[in-house]
């Protein structure tokens, strides 16, 4: 026998193992092969565990739903989302007390790990983006995602302002505004086929939320009505012994009162 027909040695059937996709990527990726040969509607799970090789069982140990295969992904990234707010400190903590960050920013970086994820494989983003354009039902889980992000944001923030008069509201709205923001930007980017910077996309999208709420003044008292103006503070010199009408003179003079 020559040894182009002999058998491949252990380290050559180690190579081989190595080189096979995971189970997980490998459904990932016979699945969109068939939605992008067959379409997604006529595409079933008995098709893509046959083209991937593997029975049933092991497609639904991975992904619960067909939806789910279109979107492996965002269950890893809320979870890397969450544990990124979490860590931020504890509650009522104010930033510049060297432990936890400004709250807007924290979670405009926070939105930015989502985009990361986008951007580790332009190509399948970019596939997935066109797909679920085209699929109702993909459109509509997708939104489910989404405020699954939003929310994450929102729970984070609330208890960062749970001192502050509306905060909860002031919670909601930032929350919505970061990922309209990020949202905008990353589609841009998707709908340009990934070309082009990505990350500087959101980073200016995600520049408008923080100039707008980012880094506010603290908050008014609970007691003082939103529509009443900050009182003025007034430091007038006066010579020592000048009578009264001099000193009330000169403080009227100075809040330009007649």
């Amino acid at each position: 026998m020559s040894s182009s027909s002999a058998a491949p040695g252990r380290g050559e059937k180690a190579e081989a193992v190595a080189a096979k996709p995971p189970m997980r990527e490998a459904l990932v990726a016979a699945a969109f092969q068939l939605f992008l040969e067959r379409g997604y509607e006529q595409t079933t799970v008995d098709d893509i565990v046959t083209l991937a090789g593997v029975g049933r069982r092991s497609f639904f140990r991975y992904f619960p739903s067909k939806e789910d295969v279109v979107f492996p992904d965002h269950e890893r990234c809320l979870a890397d989302m969450t544990a990124f707010l979490a860590a931020s400190g504890e509650a009522g903590q104010e930033p510049g007390q060297g432990q936890e960050p400004e709250p807007v920013r924290r979670v405009c970086d926070a939105a930015r790990l989502v985009l990361r994820m986008y951007a580790e494989n332009p190509t399948f983003s970019v596939q997935r983006y066109r797909l679920t354009k085209q699929v109702p039902g993909l459109r509509a889980y997708e939104l489910s995602v989404v405020w699954r992000y939003e929310r994450a944001l929102a729970e984070y923030l609330r208890r960062r302002f749970s001192g502050r008069r509306d905060g909860t509201l002031q919670a909601d709205v930032i929350a919505a505004a970061v990922v309209a923001a990020h949202n905008n930007a990353l589609r841009s980017w998707l709908r340009s086929d990934g070309q082009g910077d990505a990350s500087a996309e959101v980073d200016h999208a995600l520049g408008y939320v923080q100039s707008a709420f980012g880094a506010a003044s603290p908050p008014r008292p609970a007691d003082v009505p939103a529509d009443e103006p900050a009182e003025d503070v007034v430091v007038v010199v006066s010579r020592r012994g000048a009578p009264l009408w001099r000193v009330v003179q000169e403080i009227e003079t100075t809040l330009g009162r007649d």
